[in-house]
């Protein structure tokens, strides 16, 4: 059986939400939002073990919280974050236990992850290696260069919007980070880093209400959506 971890990255400042608190550590329905999304996958049979990579001056207060607060059992350990979220997500996946196989690299802020969205995800990765939650576009995307002139209108039907879980191979992302580092390559997201180097990466489709949680009227609609 294949073994597979989730790693949690929760290092976000949370300055967009106006507020003293990290937006992970924000209340929703009475529980903190980072607690909600590990419970998401700490409940799911698949998932073997957790990590959750947070900001330096956080670790203590995170395992705390959900080592012994929350009790959730599945939480390895609560690793520092870097500088950029690529460098955070890097020094997550390299915490893993030695036998796992398949790791899901999720957002701390995304609390309304389903399980059916895992299930998915998990099936697929074992296919083809590779890939990532998102949704079609609603909206006609436009292309603008630096004088908000537009310059290019791409076809809606092949525009996706990416969310996480994204999953990978253990090694393929391993070996795709440490390339990435060596020649110095930047990237948003963990995909963007693997397409680097040639690999393809597929769409599972997801979920419009796996919204992550940036603003106060984010967190609004999370508790209308929970």
């Amino acid at each position: 059986m294949n073994k597979i971890a989730a790693v949690i990255v929760a290092g976000g400042s949370g300055s967009r939400m106006g507020t003293k608190i990290k937006k992970q550590y924000l209340k929703l329905k009475g529980k903190e939002i980072l607690v909600h999304t590990v419970e998401r996958f700490s409940t799911m049979a698949q998932v073997d073990e957790i990590i959750v990579v947070t900001g330096q001056e956080d670790i203590e207060y995170v395992t705390e919280l959900l080592k012994e607060t929350y009790q959730i059992e599945k939480v390895k350990c609560v690793l520092a974050g870097g500088k950029e979220r690529q460098d955070s997500c890097y020094n997550g996946i390299k915490g893993v236990s030695k036998d796992i196989e398949y790791i899901l690299i999720h957002d701390g802020a995304r609390p309304l992850i389903s399980e059916q969205t895992i299930r998915s995800s998990i099936e697929k990765v074992k296919e083809y290696k590779a890939c990532i939650v998102a949704v079609p576009v609603k909206d006609t995307i436009k292309q603008v260069d630096e004088t908000g002139k537009v310059i290019h209108t791409p076809k809606r039907e092949t525009l996706w919007s990416i969310q996480t879980p994204q999953v990978f191979e253990k090694n393929l992302i391993i070996e795709a980070y440490e390339k990435a580092k060596q020649n110095q390559v930047i990237a948003t997201d963990d995909s963007m880093i693997v397409e680097a180097f040639g690999e393809n990466v597929y769409i599972v489709q997801g979920e419009y209400t796996n919204i992550k949680i940036t603003t106060p009227e984010d967190l609004l609609l999370a508790e209308r959506l929970i």
